[in-house]
């Protein structure tokens, strides 16, 4: 039996911004049409994530051509790909049909200017992460932590995420950073993060973060990158059960969900190469917990704590 996959973050727009590639079946993106379909991926976030190489005044073109690569070849005519728009779309998604909406991994691109909020806004945001891992007019990251934690410019985008029912991703902020996001957000989530008591990689989420998710009913996906599973030696899928395992026993198990990362790692976990091996982790949850936890696992915990 296969169930259907809701997952928080992949870098397939990236991708076209080095390559030109096929959506529907290119070998060089794990996330291409042919393997959602295979991994019975239901619903799929693509980030808008500007390269840190890139010099600050191209940035905005890297965003704006990532929103052309969205909407002309994952959303193309054909492909029963849906844009999402709303959360409520998600629901109304026909058996044939996957749905795909569309995040922000960084906002230097606004240059603290909030009105490149409401334009990407207007493409269908759904979700917006602060910083990638340096900091920016709104923040500090896990990479570059100048004690600021979020500006008053931060602040400000979160205040508009309250109001629209758009998520704040706290996967890539420094700790001080994070802070202020439980402080000020409704809507907190961390899209692609596993446990820093198992991997203690600056990217993932100490003990007192995740419970402080979990008091604010927050979603925690966790991330099929071996660097942040496991810090040394080959990473099997087991390894990564060990996070849903840690982030359960902290009382998060209603919380859990996926975030892959495909195409934004080089790195795979064994058994979890490409999008259309979702169904192996699902396979190996089953060993270990009931029917309806895993369900939780791959799509409803996610459908539960959508913004309504």
């Amino acid at each position: 039996m296969n169930y259907p996959i809701i997952d928080l973050h992949c870098d397939v727009l990236l991708r076209f911004e080095n390559n030109k590639l096929n959506f529907l079946d290119s070998k060089h993106l794990d996330a291409n049409l042919e393997n959602l379909r295979a991994g019975h991926v239901k619903v799929q976030a693509f980030a808008i994530f500007i390269s840190p190489d890139i010099p600050k005044q191209d940035k905005i073109k890297s965003a704006l051509r990532q929103i052309y690569y969205f909407n002309n070849y994952v959303i193309s005519p054909g492909n029963h790909v849906v844009h999402i728009k709303e959360w409520s779309q998600i629901g109304q998604l026909k058996e044939n049909e996957i749905g795909a909406f569309l995040t922000i991994e960084g906002v230097d691109f606004f240059e603290g200017d909030i009105k490149m909020w409401h334009i990407f806004k207007d493409f269908g945001v759904l979700n917006i992460g602060l910083t990638w891992n340096f900091s920016n007019e709104a923040a500090d990251g896990v990479g570059e932590d100048l004690a600021r934690g979020v500006t008053s410019f931060g602040r400000e985008i979160i205040q508009l995420n309250n109001e629209h029912k758009i998520f704040t991703d706290v996967s890539h902020l420094s700790e001080k950073s994070f802070w202020d996001v439980m402080e000020h957000a409704n809507y907190a989530i961390a899209t692609h993060s596993n446990a820093k008591a198992l991997c203690d990689h600056p990217r993932n989420l100490t003990d007192a973060q995740i419970q402080a998710m979990i008091q604010k009913k927050a979603p925690i996906h966790i991330v099929y990158s071996p660097q942040f599973i496991k810090q040394s030696g080959g990473v099997t899928i087991k390894g990564l059960l060990h996070h849903v395992d840690h982030i359960c026993s902290l009382g998060g198990k209603e919380l859990i969900g996926l975030g892959s990362d495909f195409d934004g790692i080089s790195e795979k976990v064994h058994g979890l190469e490409t999008a259309a091996q979702h169904q192996n982790l699902i396979n190996e949850m089953l060993k270990l917990y009931p029917e309806e936890v895993v369900k939780g696992f791959a799509y409803q915990n996610f459908l539960n704590h959508c913004p309504k």
